[in-house]
């Protein structure tokens, strides 16, 4: 036995030394004359000839594994790095982040001179077209209206009249500006060329497709750029494509000629491209920055299923049809569009310990293909009927990215361009790992899901905040759940979900998991589950803003977040959506929206107050629920686990880590920013006094306090429920019932002095009319109203 062991060691030894010799080791440098390792070969000074000469190598002994290794300096492609599936197991290497950079841009050798005060002009090549300018490594300004603002929420600058008929008039030559615009719901950005001008004076608009939810442009968010008679300003330039000349605004004329000067010429830089049968498989990207490529806004986009996204399949790195590889350590900056993107079938896919940041459009995202997906529908209105839909579970075909990860990566300031976008964007995928990022400063959705197909995404301990900045109606995190059994027709949806009630599976057949995260958006929710998002488990999260909104879908169980400052917002429930919400604590009552049913469980949970959980026992929920002070350890220092005597462990909730949360690499998380700390607003002196503002079928209502809210209202004594405000679908309010400034005197027959006791005779009320006395007008009114 000892002898078959000792030669099964030699066997291990021999073939590792075979296998150390197949490893070869490709060095690029611009500086260096020889090899570090000492070989007689100089190093190659193109990226590009170096992976020449990899795929010689690899013909000749294809169980070759070639490592590029970049050394310092700057490496500039005049075109992008291609990676078949016959240079599998390449790793191309920088020593450094900081030390190695691929760029998209060449040099521009200008020679300037003054074309008035303010601005220079250079001649330039006649077939360079470029719409980047870097100026000693920072990103200048194309010439635009309004003229550039950081501090202005919208396009960093916005007016009304940016392509106005008097703006335009002023313009000489009005064709190939980009006229760049909000949806009018601000669900994204629309982007324009414009290509001529109508007889009217109006511009002539080519483009607009980058939304799948189309509108007309928003009427007040607008930019123009790309106008020469817009170049009024430091920083500014523009491009001349007939003259071929290029004007420029200095910061500083006095050093014009000391510039250096960069402009971006290509769109991506390293594709990765096999397929199904024949895969890329272990390719490793690591150690290099990624710089200055072109804007992709008006290339050709695609709708993704039924969510609002259209996108360009495309990206600065970009893998399709691969197995197994890898982007580490890198960073990439002052990239025009998408920075890194799995297209169709990728497996395995690692994006790891990254820096992405001041991009273009979305930083990371999975998108597989519309021909692996059952009756699949491309726009909000488009239903397959049933009598034609395939109704069997999970995937058709292949073409889509499974068993990914995107773990411990810094992102920020994406979305610079293009506003439909995320840090993180998932779409026809499966089995998706999103943990310990951290993603803010971001203008829509930090991390987003696009559909149910198909489920088994686990996001964890990531950092997601200051998002939703330039846009409306989203969250932190965002997902639609728009699959088969999804209709825009309410009433169609239910009948079609009563009918098959295991039909939001057919799509979203494994659960989706969010834990362990903290989230605040202050433009949105901090986590947005919208248009039948299904089979979700979420847990272990702390909402710093703007709660949990759960739209109508199917089997969401949420248990154990904290809401600090809010609460679930339940909109538009089933009947039989089999929803659980248990061992929370929330700070507000429930915010719900045209509710057919409660769910199957909502119990259990920390309210803070009895009037915010006598509102769910109206309707047989939370009925061993409790209120009060939660006693959150440190929220000062973004700690709200409860103390040890804390009366919401009573109810079930238990502790989770607080200080997991965001990127945990070192480096990074030294740069890493953290959320605003919350002003916890049941501390405010306001609710001190007991002025408690609680919501009830989305009316605000609070309790009668004062003589001098007796007065104001002509009552009788300082007591009743006043209707702060109201909503005009809530069921109380339609068919002539409550009015803003209405106070209730009396429900059911029975006095009411409080907020409290209006919902403690709303609990005995079994039936959905209510009589009331009203005091309105200072005159008193006897009406009955609905209650669902």
């Amino acid at each position: 036995m000892k002898k078959i062991s000792f030669l099964i060691a030699c066997l291990v030894i021999v073939l590792s030394c075979e296998a150390s010799k197949d490893i070869k080791t490709i060095y690029v440098s611009q500086t260096e004359v020889d090899s570090p390792d000492g070989s007689k070969n100089a190093p190659f000074s193109s990226l590009n000839d170096a992976v020449e000469k990899a795929s010689q190598i690899m013909a000749g002994n294809a169980q070759s594994k070639i490592i590029i290794q970049l050394l310092p300096g700057e490496y500039r492609l005049d075109k992008a790095i291609t990676i078949p599936a016959s240079l599998s197991g390449l790793t191309i290497k920088g020593t450094n982040a900081s030390e190695v950079s691929i760029k998209g841009s060449q040099i521009l050798e200008a020679n300037w001179k003054a074309y008035n005060d303010h601005v220079f002009v250079t001649e330039v090549a006649a077939d360079l077209d470029f719409d980047q300018v870097l100026v000693n490594g920072k990103p200048q300004i194309l010439a635009r209206y309004p003229n550039y603002d950081e501090s202005a929420q919208y396009w960093q600058g916005f007016a009304a009249d940016a392509i106005s008929k008097a703006r335009v008039a002023t313009w000489t030559n009005p064709k190939g500006a980009f006229f760049n615009a909000l949806h009018s719901g601000r669900w994204g950005g629309f982007h324009f060329e414009i290509t001529g001008v109508n007889e009217d004076g109006t511009p002539i608009l080519s483009g607009g497709h980058q939304n799948n939810r189309g509108s007309r442009p928003h009427a007040e968010y607008r930019m123009v750029e790309n106008v020469f008679e817009e170049l009024d300003s430091a920083g500014e330039w523009f491009l001349d494509k007939n003259e071929h000349k290029l004007y420029y605004w200095p910061e500083n004329k006095s050093t014009i000629n000391d510039l250096n000067v960069e402009v971006s010429v290509l769109k991506d830089l390293i594709q990765v491209v096999g397929t199904l049968e024949n895969p890329v498989k272990n390719v490793t990207i690591s150690g290099i920055k990624f710089e200055n490529t072109t804007r992709t806004f008006m290339e050709e986009f695609e709708p993704l299923l039924r969510s609002d996204w259209t996108i360009y399949r495309g990206a600065v790195v970009f893998f399709e049809g691969t197995e197994n590889c890898k982007v580490e350590h890198s960073e990439f900056t002052n990239l025009g569009g998408n920075v890194i993107m799995a297209s169709k079938y990728n497996k395995g896919l690692e994006i790891k310990d990254n820096y992405i940041h001041d991009c273009g459009a979305s930083a990371v995202s999975f998108i597989g293909d519309v021909s692996a997906v059952r009756s699949p529908a491309l726009t909000y209105k488009e239903f397959v009927p049933v009598t034609e839909m395939d109704t069997i579970s999970g995937p058709k075909g292949e073409l889509y990215p499974r068993e990914c990860l995107v773990d411990n990566n810094l992102i920020h300031r994406i979305g610079r361009v293009e506003k439909q976008t995320a840090g993180v964007q998932i779409a026809m995928a499966m089995d998706i790992t999103v943990s310990r990022n951290s993603i803010y400063d971001v203008p829509r959705a930090g991390i987003n899901i696009g559909d149910g197909t198909w489920g088994g995404h686990i996001l964890e301990f990531n950092d997601v905040f200051n998002t939703v900045l330039e846009t409306s109606d989203h969250g932190s995190f965002n997902s639609w759940g728009r699959d088969r059994f999804w209709h825009p027709n309410r009433r169609i949806m239910d009948s079609l979900t009563t009918a098959n009630a295991d039909m939001p599976k057919w799509d979203a057949i494994k659960t989706t998991i969010i834990r362990n995260n903290r989230f605040r958006c202050d433009h949105g929710w901090d986590v947005d589950l919208d248009d039948g998002s299904s089979n979700y488990h979420i847990y272990n999260n702390l909402m710093l803003n703007s709660g949990l909104k759960l739209r109508e879908g199917f089997n969401r169980v949420a248990e154990n977040n904290i809401m600090v400052n809010n609460s679930l917002h339940p909109h538009v429930w089933f009947e039989k959506s089999e929803d659980v919400f248990k061992h929370n604590i929330v700070q507000k009552s429930y915010q719900d929206v045209r509710l057919s049913g409660w769910g199957k469980e909502m119990d259990y949970n920390f309210f803070p107050n009895e009037e915010s959980m006598l509102k769910a026992q109206i309707y047989n929920r939370d009925l061993h629920s409790a209120f009060g002070d939660p006693m959150f350890k440190d929220p000062a220092s973004l700690d709200f686990s409860v103390a040890e005597n804390s009366p919401a462990l009573k109810i079930g909730f238990k502790n989770f880590p607080m200080d997991q949360f965001g990127v945990q690499n070192a480096e990074l998380k030294k740069m890493a920013k953290t959320p605003e700390i919350p002003v916890m607003k049941e501390a405010s002196e306001e609710n001190k006094k007991g002025s408690l503002v609680v919501a009830w079928l989305r009316n605000e209502l609070k309790s009668v306090e004062s003589e001098q809210e007796q007065s104001a209202y002509g009552l009788n004594t300082p007591e009743g429920v006043i209707l702060l405000k109201v909503w005009k679908d809530s069921p109380a309010v339609k068919n002539d019932g409550l009015k803003k400034g209405d106070v209730i005197l009396e429900a059911a027959g029975k006095k009411v002095k409080t907020v409290k006791e209006f919902f403690q005779i709303n609990v005995e009320n079994k039936t959905d009319k209510l009589d009331l006395v009203i005091m309105r007008n200072q005159s008193e009114k006897k009406i009955t109203i609905n209650t669902k």
